[in-house]
């Protein structure tokens, strides 16, 4: 979707259309979730600081983000993709990875499924979204940009290799900025580039990661798409107007467990083990520490009694101070396996036979 936050925003409220809009909360912690074309001109971007946003655009119309109606939306757009096929992997609430190989609509091309997709979104929401279609996921994503907004862009597979050559190598996924300083010694700055250096050479620089690098250059990308995603965690954090000493962490930290135990409960076939804590300094440093005891957390209050305890692992000066908290859990399995192995510990802790 395009600008999604905002272009819901801007299609409820005509008196924000044509004019810069960054849905955020106006303040001194606030990050922008996401901004209006009109406020791009102005690089205003998303997870920007809003002050800065502010600077760069002094005319800039905040809107406090509305997440359940950006919900809501994104469930009718979900309806529209599984009218053509059922192999959805969603993303986010605005993007997702759809396999047309197959679809029930009969159309004739994964360009035409495309068409037929923007199509009906714009027709039954009023928004745009941009499309890109190619043989496989990561060509995929990088076309979805290609033209944007309201947007289609195509690479067949005999396109593939020619497309890539000239892109930077930070277009390809994984590649930061770390990595790319790390290319760029090599004399590496284009996918063409990087085509030219052997996967053995890649391997010994960087390990597993090389062969991934060898594959990208190709054009060559193995991952399917994946309609049900198993959840890796769930969290909740938040930034605070001024920050804390970590001894001033625990009201918070409790009142965001029982936010995150309150999502866990949803989660029916499966059981977190691991308890994650997180922590943002005032110079943006993130830490995380993370524990997987012994016995589950059963509660909200336990999950917010082992949170706060990590905080004993945190080695910094204790006059250090946080602009961010999140309590998270992680380590999921599924709910029979956690059973089943629960079982054999307490036989074996009885003395019971194996």
């Amino acid at each position: 979707m395009d600008a999604f936050y905002a272009s819901v925003e801007q299609r409820d409220d005509p008196a924000l259309r044509g004019r810069p809009v960054a849905v955020a909360w106006r303040g001194a912690r606030s990050v922008v979730c996401a901004a209006s074309y009109e406020a791009r001109v102005f690089g205003v971007r998303s997870a920007m600081p809003a002050l800065r946003a502010e600077r760069l655009c002094p005319q800039l119309v905040f809107v406090p983000p509305d997440f359940a109606r950006y919900k809501a939306v994104s469930r009718q757009i979900r309806e529209i993709f599984a009218q053509h096929t059922d192999l959805i992997e969603p993303l986010s609430l605005d993007e997702a990875y759809l396999d047309v190989t197959v679809t029930k609509s009969g159309l004739a091309s994964a360009t035409a499924t495309a068409e037929a997709i923007r199509t009906a979104i714009h027709a039954q929401t009023q928004l745009t979204a941009s499309a890109g279609v190619a043989p496989n996921k990561f060509l995929a994503k990088i076309a979805s940009d290609w033209r944007k907004p309201d947007g289609l862009f195509v690479i067949r597979p005999p396109q593939v290799e020619a497309f890539l050559t000239p892109l930077p190598v930070a277009r390809l996924p994984g590649v930061g900025k770390v990595m790319e300083a790390k290319l760029a010694l090599l004399g590496v700055t284009t996918v063409g580039e990087l085509r030219e250096h052997a996967l053995a050479d890649l391997e010994r620089r960087f390990g597993r990661w090389g062969r991934r690098l060898h594959e990208l250059a190709r054009g060559i990308d193995e991952h399917a798409v994946q309609p049900e995603r198993p959840t890796l965690q769930i969290s909740a954090e938040d930034t605070f107007e001024h920050d804390l000493t970590i001894d001033e962490l625990e009201p918070h930290i409790r009142r965001l467990a029982e936010k995150t135990w309150a999502g866990y409960l949803k989660e029916s076939q499966r059981v977190a083990r691991t308890v994650v804590l997180k922590l943002k300094t005032a110079d943006f440093h993130t830490l995380t520490r993370s524990l997987t005891p012994p016995q589950r957390p059963q509660s909200a209050g336990e999950l917010a009694d082992i949170a706060c305890a990590l905080r004993e692992r945190v080695e910094r000066p204790a006059d250090s101070r946080y602009r961010l908290v999140g309590v998270g859990l992680s380590g999921f399995v599924e709910r029979d396996s956690y059973r089943a192995q629960s079982d054999l510990f307490d036989s074996a802790a009885r003395g019971s036979p194996l």
